[in-house]
This record gives structure tokens, C-alpha cells and sequence, in this order.
């Protein structure tokens, strides 16, 4: 049996092998509100409002109460496991090494197929018929930012997000401003009607859409072991950056319900945009496609430092090649972890069309949050806030998410999780041969 456990590093090389704790509640929580900004504003909102039509912003908030179960459940597991890996040491440590695993998979090939998608979508708002390549020099140019250390990353997401937060205002100022047309253009057509037909049965599949908008506070738990104080700075970074998301989210999706006819919205690839063009404002939509970018920057930034955090975790314990977990430079990066995310992201980038995976994130991180409040239901010492009945509402109403999202996301999703438990299950009866023998 000890052969199947990885060798821990020795006590003088110990000190090599330890991420820096270099990060406040401010830093973490703009981590985690860059994360979920640029995933959700400028991304979700349309496919959400094809599934929920007028109910838009009652998807909104059973997106946010099961967010709401998911954060309370990983602040008490990150507070008490402060170490890089979010759900996949959790799991490990509270349930066993499969349901943490799974937790582990889900979130890395789920966020690495965002990864793409948040880089084509920058490209596509900066010169669509240079989309790819754009997509890959964001990758190339943010990677090396993270490779500089955590706290240039933390720097360059506060930048990004005041470009954001500025333009959202923007947005929202636009849209108050009108006029607000009555009735869908004449280029919407009759399809354009269908797509709004979802009503009360499209909220819970719209909901998982919105979930992926989210997830960004998971990026705070993952970097546990580069968090000072983490008892304390994990718990507020997290519910800080959930409020404010939440907040925006429910604005933007009430003043764009109010402001643009519904099958615009529904059919719309730039929501935002399409709001500030058919305003008094039109002539600000150059701010609106910067803060974009900005957007999409400030999320892949944050994804791939996210990403690569767990893939350290799961090599650590020998899921993930062991090499992944080496630690190192001037600045202390898990700098192959981080390598290897960026090449897996370029492989997508040029080999496929990745706007198409919300849903598929979707489905991976709810099933990673399915975990999450599934270990912290195990936790026996609880703050008043934390009662074990919201880790049962959180587990139950990711699983429903998961399964009431679009049939093609979630069938493609349990498809990737299947294979890698099957790798998984196959590496170790190859290394119990090898320890019998």
C-alpha cells in the first residue's frame, strides 16, 4: 500500500516545494470578482435568456443561492485545508481519494475548455478575423504574467477589474438612459420568438448556464496556500466576491430584460453591446468592446492561475503527472503546472470551436461543488451561518442543475469525467502489479 502513496519531500527540500502566502482579502477577493465578471457579463447572458425568456432574472438568483450553499461550504473547507487544490483536497481529506478526484477532474478540464473560450472571446471583440491568434497571444502573454508570481497576477486582475466595473456602469447608465423599443426588430424573425418559448421550464437549465458565471470565487479557494491569515481572508474574499457578482448580475439582467426587446437579447452574441448601441450612448460601444477585453483578460488571467493551482494539488498526490508538481524560480509558481495548462489551452484554441462550452463547464464545476458540500456536511465544528442543511440544499441543487442543463453539454461532460476515472482506476491496478511484484 505505500508504494500507491507519492513520497513526501524531504525536510531540506521542503522549503523549495511551498507556494508563498502573499495575498490579502482585497487581492483574493478581486481575484475571485475578475473571475466571475469576466465569465458571466459578457458571455452568458444571451443563451440564459433563450432558455428562461421573461423569468431571466429569476435564473439569476437560483443561481445565486446555490452559489450562495457552495461558498458558505468552501469557506469553512478552505479556512480549515488552507492549501492549494480547492475541492480536490477537500474531497480527499473529508470523503477519500475518489470523490476527490472527481472534484479535481471536473474542474480542471472543465476551466481549461473556459480557458479557451474566455480567449477567443477576447479575440473576437478585438478583431474578429484575427480571433485565433489573439486568443493564443493572450494565452502566451498571460501565462508569463503568472509566471512572474502571484502578486503581479493579483496587480494586473485589479487593473482589469476597475476596466471592467467602469464599463459595466457605462452599460447600465446607457440602458437607463434609453430609448427602450417597443417589440423585436424586424431581423429577429419568427425563430428569433422561439427561442424565447422556455419560460418556467427553462429556468433551472438558464440557471446552470448562469452558474458558470459564478464560479469564479472557486479561484480563491484554490490558491488556500498563498492567502494570508487564511482562516480568516478565504471566508470574506469569498462571500465578498459572491455579493458583488450577484449584485451586478440581478442589475444587468433586469435593466437588459427592460432595455432590449426579448428575442434580441435571446439571439444576441453581445448583449451588452447591442444594449449601448441602441442608446442615447451608441457612440460609447469602442469603451463597451475594451472593457470587454478587459474582461476576458482579467477571467483567463485568473482561470489559468486557478487551473494550474489544482493541477499542482492532484500531481502532488500522483493523479496528475508528478512533475506538475514542482515548484520553483525566482517567484515560487508551480511554473509546469502552469506550462502545460497553457499548451492544453492552445491545443483547443487551434484545433476547436470552444464558444460552445459553457454548458460543459458548467456541468463539471457543479459536479465539482457537489463535493465540495458534500465534505464540508462531514465538518463537525460550524459558525452560526454554516448549518448543515445548506450543504444538503447546495449538494442537491448542484446535482439538479447538472442534469437539467442542455443534453449535449452534460453528456459530453460525464463523458470526460468517465474517462478519467477509468485512467485513474487502470494507473492504479498498474501500480499495485508493480508493488506485488
Amino acid at each position: 500500500m505505500a508504494s500507491r502513496r507519492p513520497s513526501r519531500p524531504s525536510p531540506d527540500q521542503h522549503h523549495h516545494q511551498q507556494l508563498q502566502r502573499r495575498l490579502g482579502v482585497l487581492d483574493s477577493t478581486a481575484i475571485g470578482l475578475g473571475s466571475m465578471l469576466g465569465a458571466g457579463v459578457f458571455v452568458v447572458f444571451a443563451p440564459a435568456a433563450a432558455l428562461a425568456g421573461p423569468l431571466l432574472a429569476v435564473a439569476v438568483a437560483v443561481a445565486g443561492v446555490i452559489a450562495y450553499c457552495n461558498a458558505v461550504a468552501s469557506a469553512q473547507l478552505a479556512a480549515k485545508y488552507p492549501s492549494s487544490g480547492g475541492t480536490y483536497v477537500y474531497g480527499r481529506n473529508r470523503l477519500g481519494e475518489w470523490p476527490g478526484f472527481i472534484a479535481g477532474w471536473g474542474f480542471v478540464t472543465g476551466k481549461t475548455a473556459s480557458c479557451a473560450a474566455m480567449a477567443l472571446t477576447f479575440g473576437h471583440y478585438i478583431a474578429p478575423a484575427y480571433a485565433t491568434p489573439l486568443a493564443v497571444a493572450a494565452v502566451v502573454v498571460l501565462t508569463g504574467v503568472n509566471l512572474l508570481g502571484i502578486t503581479r497576477t493579483a496587480l494586473l486582475t485589479r487593473i482589469l477589474l476597475a476596466a471592467v466595473l467602469a464599463t459595466i456602469v457605462f452599460v447600465a447608465v446607457a440602458s437607463l438612459l434609453g430609448p427602450h423599443p417597443d417589440g423585436a426588430p424586424a431581423a429577429a424573425g419568427a425563430s428569433a420568438a422561439q427561442a424565447v418559448s422556455g419560460g418556467g421550464w427553462g429556468v433551472l437549465p438558464a440557471a446552470g448556464l448562469m452558474f458558470f458565471a459564478f464560479a469564479g470565487y472557486a479561484r480563491i479557494a484554490t490558491l488556500g496556500e498563498e492567502v494570508k491569515d487564511p482562516t480568516r481572508t478565504i471566508p470574506r474574499a469569498i462571500l465578498a466576491a459572491l455579493a458583488g457578482a450577484f449584485v451586478i448580475y440581478l442589475g444587468l439582467a433586469l435593466l437588459l430584460q427592460w432595455h432590449l426587446p426579448p428575442q434580441q437579447l435571446a439571439t444576441s452574441t453581445a448583449p451588452l453591446l447591442d444594449a449601448v448601441a441602441v442608446s442615447q450612448l451608441s457612440a460609447g460601444v469602442p469603451f463597451v468592446q475594451a472593457g470587454a477585453a478587459a474582461a476576458c483578460l482579467g477571467a483567463l488571467l485568473a482561470l489559468i492561475t486557478g487551473v494550474g493551482r489544482t493541477s499542482l494539488a492532484m500531481a502532488r498526490e500522483r493523479d496528475l503527472p508528478s512533475p506538475l508538481a514542482r515548484v520553483g524560480g525566482a517567484h515560487t509558481v508551480p511554473f509546469l503546472a502552469e506550462l502545460a495548462v497553457a499548451a492544453v489551452v492552445i491545443l483547443l484554441l487551434l484545433s476547436t470551436n470552444v464558444m460552445t462550452v459553457v454548458g460543459f463547464s458548467s456541468f463539471g464545476v457543479l459536479i465539482y461543488y457537489s463535493v465540495t458540500n458534500a465534505a464540508a456536511f462531514t465538518l463537525t465544528a460550524r459558525p452560526w451561518h454554516a448549518p448543515r442543511w445548506l450543504n444538503v440544499l447546495g449538494f442537491l441543487g448542484c446535482l439538479v442543475l447538472a442534469v437539467t442543463l442542455p443534453p449535449a453539454s452534460a453528456l459530453v461532460m460525464a463523458a470526460v469525467l468517465a474517462v478519467g476515472v477509468a485512467g485513474r482506476f487502470l494507473v492504479l491496478r498498474l501500480r499495485l502489479r508493480k508493488a506485488a511484484a
